[in-house]
């Protein structure tokens, strides 16, 4: 988003403009996975093309984490553009370079991501068969492409970026509210938009996924009588590691399932486009399977990626803005630009092109939730974070220099409250907007106070 916020700052086009374009680019790079999951195994084939492309392009994860400005699209790209260098067809390349370059990509995917961590142990694994020359100049590439974009942040305020990074995300919260198991089947095996489905139908798909990729790994070792290929090796080793990364934690969102979506498709196609062509040999010595089977499986694989394709885009035709747009226009109209707002979501003050603020000393939360579990020790309003000092004082001072507050419908759950705010924002602000969600809830409203003294 970098070059994003550039133009947005130098050329003056507005956050809104820098959003709209951050979304667009997230899109594109969504696209861009598609297309480098195709070219990491074209050759395999069209069945492994078909099944790996298709089924990336249509994972209802994927497609929503692309929706804006997630991480998991970039992080994905990354990782596929690593793999790409440093996989030579099915084998890890020989090529220094290339492993040089091709860990530099699974490293920046790492700044964007953490998880990227889990192709990159895979690899070194597969890799400690080779001279340890080469391990050594990959785990190099990934420690600069990781660094690059990080040591600035690390040099410049390395307790912040301890406690955004660690602290926030990866320490433990007090009381966390854990997933259920059944939602994140849903999200990780790609029925997430699809209703009505039980507790079977999730529990028999997770099964059917895990064994098609074990079975497959073990038919191609029995039909070759040797390894089976490094690249299937990866593909299903990382997707059964990253299902346990994402099974294992209390947290799980929607859009966690993006990452998974490369090695699921790979994991599948790879096995199974192996055994389609190569290794079953009839008794004459010709194959077992003519061409034909390899189209007819292509083509089957194409309706079903076709199917899902149409099951997503007819939930998407059902789905709309969670704030109207009249909450945007009316912001813009009541609000002066270069006005100090506060906001416990960011984007509303992005899309309305009041997140920049010219007045002395106004305080940018870009992450209200993260504060507070940065400063409380992993607490949120409802277990505790007020208490805190640091915490406290930071949104004391927030609310005294903020000319607006602009509070969404989760603001009982980012802003926490400590002892007396609450009395001094009811005696300092009034109420100028009021405007309930989209989803016409009377309890989702968003609220635009102005301060009055």
């Amino acid at each position: 988003m970098l070059p994003v916020a550039l133009v947005s700052k130098l050329a003056g086009t507005g956050t809104a403009s820098a959003m709209a374009a951050g979304r667009i680019l997230t899109a594109v790079a969504g696209g861009a996975g598609v297309a480098v999951a195709g070219l990491l195994v074209r050759h395999r084939g069209l069945f492994a093309t078909v099944v790996t492309c298709g089924i990336l392009a249509v994972y209802p994860d994927s497609i929503e984490s692309a929706h804006t400005v997630l991480v998991e699209s970039w992080l994905v790209l990354f990782c596929l553009i690593g793999a790409v260098a440093v996989f030579d067809r099915d084998a890890l390349t020989t090529s220094t370079r290339r492993l040089a370059w091709g860990g530099a990509a699974f490293g920046f995917a790492g700044a964007v991501e953490a998880w990227a961590i889990v192709p990159v142990i895979v690899i070194v694994a597969l890799a400690l068969r080779l001279p340890r020359r080469r391990v050594i100049i990959y785990l190099a590439g990934v420690a600069a492409g990781f660094l690059a974009p990080v040591l600035p942040f690390g040099i410049l305020a390395p307790a912040q970026l301890y406690q955004g990074v660690i602290t926030a995300q990866i320490g433990t919260r007090v009381h966390p509210l854990r997933v259920p198991i059944w939602q994140r089947l849903k999200d990780l095996t790609g029925l997430a938009n699809i209703h009505g489905t039980t507790h079977f139908v999730l529990l028999a798909t997770a099964v059917l996924i895990v064994g098609a990729m074990l079975a497959g790994l073990l038919l191609v070792t029995i039909a070759t009588r040797g390894r089976p290929p490094a690249l299937d090796v990866f593909a299903v080793v990382t997707f059964l590691l990253a299902v346990v990364m994402f099974l294992s934690p209390d947290q799980f969102h929607y859009h966690f399932g993006g990452f998974l979506a490369p090695f699921l498709a790979l994991g599948l196609a790879l096995p199974a486009s192996r055994l389609l062509a190569d290794p079953w040999q009839s008794a004459d010595g010709g194959r077992a399977f003519p061409p034909a089977v390899t189209w007819c499986a292509a083509a089957l694989a194409a309706v079903l990626v076709i199917g899902m394709a149409d099951a997503q885009t007819r939930w998407e035709r059902k789905q709309g803005p969670k704030v109207p747009t009249s909450l945007i226009n009316s912001a813009r109209r009541l609000i002066p630009p270069g006005a100090c707002v506060l906001t416990d979501e960011v984007s509303l003050s992005i899309m309305a092109d009041r997140f920049i603020s010219n007045a002395p000393g106004c305080p940018v939360f870009l992450d209200s939730t993260g504060t507070d579990l940065a400063l409380s020790h992993g607490r949120l309003p409802g277990t505790g974070a007020a208490r805190y000092p640091a915490l406290a004082a930071l949104w004391r001072n927030a609310f005294s220099h903020a000319q607006y507050v602009w509070l969404s419908f989760l603001a009982a759950k980012r802003v926490p409250w400590p002892p007396g705010l609450l009395d001094y924002f009811h005696t300092h602000f009034t109420l100028i907007l009021s405007v309930p969600s989209a989803t016409a809830d009377p309890d989702r409203t968003s609220n635009i106070y102005r301060r009055v003294r």
